[in-house]
């Protein structure tokens, strides 16, 4: 890998050699890695992207697309790292780096340290203006992402969802009965924008100033705002931090105050629990699907197999947030 790397970072940055390259923590379905590169211009701390042994989606992008996306947003003033090159091969698999930030981004961490109390204070605000850039970038410009054709985004993300249920062979009421209470309550339909897909705390990148990069758009599609709004409002993203509604650092009216001021949607926070209801069913089966790719032999790993186990919780989170609606 180190050859490979150093080969491509020649013909890009100019003369150099890959002084440090170390695999990180984290990423349940890509792998990280920490490059240095001394080049003519001093030292570049890179961040290497690279295709695992499966994804937590059937809709997840390939990493050729991914890359393109973040040069997109990168172009459009949303805070990303900056890229700086794909990858088709990297021993047999597509990767792509990009510069690499100093932040944190471990989801525990970020809600509960004090260090980053400050920075929390900042989130809400800073997510919606992080969002309200995503969701205006033209999708004339992201032609190369999927689409819910002559769907109504809400029906294709309920197509997926039973995609990927189906997939598993097995029988999980629970999520079935989620599944069930979305298709009879759809929601109003509102202009279609460049969903993120996956933006949540454990995908922003913290420092003590508050917000500094958007990470991981492999989920990334045209759809419904409010799919991205609602999103970390999962209770799996708080942290355990469940006083705080949204990722487990602040409250909802504020974000989407903010949110709303600068895109003009009127997007009524109510509107927020269909697909908060559906988020806990795609985590829950991206989850079980991930437990599989441990039990299929794929990749054997603790952190995958225990993913299957949580699925549970999103289950019981579904019961109780459609009990508590009536």
């Amino acid at each position: 890998m180190k050859e490979a790397l150093e080969a491509f970072l020649k013909a890009l940055l100019g003369p150099g050699e890959v002084v440090a390259l170390r695999r990180l923590t984290g990423g349940a379905s890509k792998e990280a890695w920490a490059v240095d590169y001394q080049g003519p211009e001093g030292m570049r701390p890179l961040f290497l992207r690279r295709a695992g042994g499966g994804v937590i989606y059937h809709g997840t992008l390939p990493l050729e697309k991914e890359f393109r996306l973040l040069e997109l947003a990168h172009r459009h003033g949303v805070p990303v790292p900056r890229p700086v090159g794909y990858l088709a091969e990297v021993e047999g698999r597509e990767a792509f780096l990009m510069e690499r930030l100093e932040g944190e981004s471990i989801g525990t961490r970020v809600v509960r340290r004090p260090e980053l109390a400050r920075a929390r204070a900042t989130l809400p605000l800073a997510m919606a203006e992080a969002l309200a850039r995503i969701h205006a970038i033209p999708l004339e410009a992201v032609d190369f992402l999927p689409r819910p054709g002559d769907q109504e985004p809400w029906q294709a993300a309920l197509a997926s969802a039973y995609q990927d249920l189906d997939a598993l062979e097995e029988p999980h009421p629970a999520l079935e009965w989620g599944l069930r209470w979305l298709a009879d309550h759809p929601p109003r339909p509102l202009p279609r924008v460049l969903v993120h897909g996956d933006f949540r705390i454990g995908n922003l990148l913290v420092d003590q100033g508050g917000l500094v990069a958007v990470l991981d758009w492999e989920f990334a599609h045209i759809g419904d705002p409010r799919e991205d709004l609602a999103w970390p409002l999962v209770r799996a993203w708080r942290f355990g931090e469940d006083g705080r509604r949204l990722g487990g650092v602040g409250e909802v009216a504020p974000f989407l105050e903010r949110y709303n001021a600068l895109t003009g949607m009127g997007i009524g926070e109510e509107e927020l629990f269909w697909w908060e209801v559906l988020g806990n069913i795609r985590w829950g089966l991206g989850a079980l699907n991930q437990a599989r790719r441990h039990l299929r032999g794929e990749e054997r790993s603790v952190e995958l197999a225990i993913l299957g186990r949580l699925a549970a919780e999103m289950e019981y989170e579904i019961l109780y947030l459609l009990e508590r609606h009536g």
